[in-house]
């Protein structure tokens, strides 16, 4: 019974606590000027935190050490954008300057988004079938390949028709072009990006603490364990993949929004290594902790540390601070955090209300104790 009314006090609070910090950002968004860096680090971070809990889906807890991320996301991105692009700009020579369209469809936002997800979640049921057969290290190296591949194609000239080749993809539906259903009044960026990524991950969340979820944290326990207890191996683990690749889709297809411009070159493995060290510091097997640290790492590199980069603010005269300098000391950071924390922040901890209750309670027992 107790049990039954915690989880309803904790349904409730959780709902209370996201209807609040929606309500704080729709404020936010009405009273404070667009071009903020504070907005910046919010979408990005909101971005980077589906993409990442997307990558923790298959690394922290079904085991699959995959590092096609960006493939997934690149292949969201340009479907997205050629998906919304309208049909008017794809004929004219604003975008598809040396190349004839061939996808002369136009699609609203949320199918885009959509598709968006559904077109990485099929390729990646179909490279699926090969690689999920590989372990370990042999794995990473081939979803690594992958993607480093699919980029090479996207810029292929052979595919102008369809991706534009090497050249930038624009003008297509980005947050800008937002509006309220029915209306023409702008809908606020920075909660959309919160709200579609918001909403994705609670439903990893909700496939995580299903049967299915139990099944995937069997099989990065112990494989040989959970396929005597009857659970098809390949059938989870091409279902994990699926799932994480749809997510990244979404994901590559809200930074499309967020960047205004798709061009296959900016999906680099550079950016895979990004999502993995978010989901590294955040803790492998955390939600929570891959969500923390995506913004921690955004608000890094995107806002706290670029005074590093300004020659002029050199102290004493010594020419120390230039440009890079930042990701030297960044790089510092993250070692310490390393060190210190060798589970991540969160270890496989999730964020709960009880988990905080007792913490309350331990510190004012200890505060009694030492009046006492």
């Amino acid at each position: 019974m107790d049990l039954r009314k915690n989880k309803k006090r904790d349904a409730l609070l959780t709902f209370i606590a996201i209807a609040a910090m929606l309500t704080v950002l729709l404020v936010m968004e009405l009273t404070m000027k667009s071009t903020s860096i504070l907005f910046t680090v919010l979408k990005k971070g909101m971005i980077y935190a589906l993409v990442a809990v997307s990558m923790n889906l298959l690394n922290g807890f079904t085991g699959l050490f995959s590092l096609g991320q960006a493939g997934f996301m690149l292949i969201g991105a340009y479907t997205y954008a050629i998906l919304s692009m309208p049909t008017s700009v794809k004929l004219g020579d604003t975008v598809y300057k040396y190349y004839d369209c061939a996808i002369n469809l136009e699609l609203g936002i949320f199918p885009s988004l959509l598709l968006a997800g559904l077109f990485a979640a099929v390729f990646a049921a179909l490279i699926g079938f090969p690689v999920l057969r590989l372990k370990s290290d042999y794995l990473a190296i081939a979803t690594l390949g992958f993607a480093e591949i699919l980029r090479a194609v996207f810029q292929w000239d052979k595919m102008g028709p369809v991706t534009n080749g090497a050249n930038v993809l624009r003008q297509y539906k980005d947050l800008t072009k937002l509006r309220i259903p029915f209306t023409d009044i702008k809908f606020p960026p920075t909660l959309f990006c919160f709200l579609v990524a918001g909403l994705c991950i609670a439903i990893i969340v909700l496939l995580i603490n299903s049967s299915y979820g139990r099944a995937f944290k069997a099989i990065r326990d112990d494989e040989i364990a959970a396929e005597a207890m009857g659970i098809n191996l390949f059938k989870h683990k091409e279902m994990s993949f699926v799932i994480s690749s749809f997510f990244a889709g979404v994901s590559g297809a809200l930074l499309a929004m967020y960047q205004y411009t798709v061009q296959a070159a900016q999906f680099k493995t550079a950016m895979t290594y990004e999502i993995l060290l978010i989901v590294v510091i955040g803790g492998i097997g955390s939600v929570t902790g891959s969500c923390i640290a995506s913004f921690l790492f955004i608000a890094c590199n995107e806002w706290w540390l670029r005074f590093l980069d300004e020659s002029s603010n050199n102290i004493l005269g010594l020419n120390i601070l230039r440009s890079g300098f930042r990701k030297v000391v960044f790089s510092v950071i993250i070692m310490i955090i390393v060190l210190f924390f060798s589970k991540g922040i969160m270890g496989e901890r999730e964020f709960s209300w009880n988990w905080l209750h007792k913490r309350k309670k331990t510190a004012a027992t200890e505060e009694v104790s030492g009046d006492g």
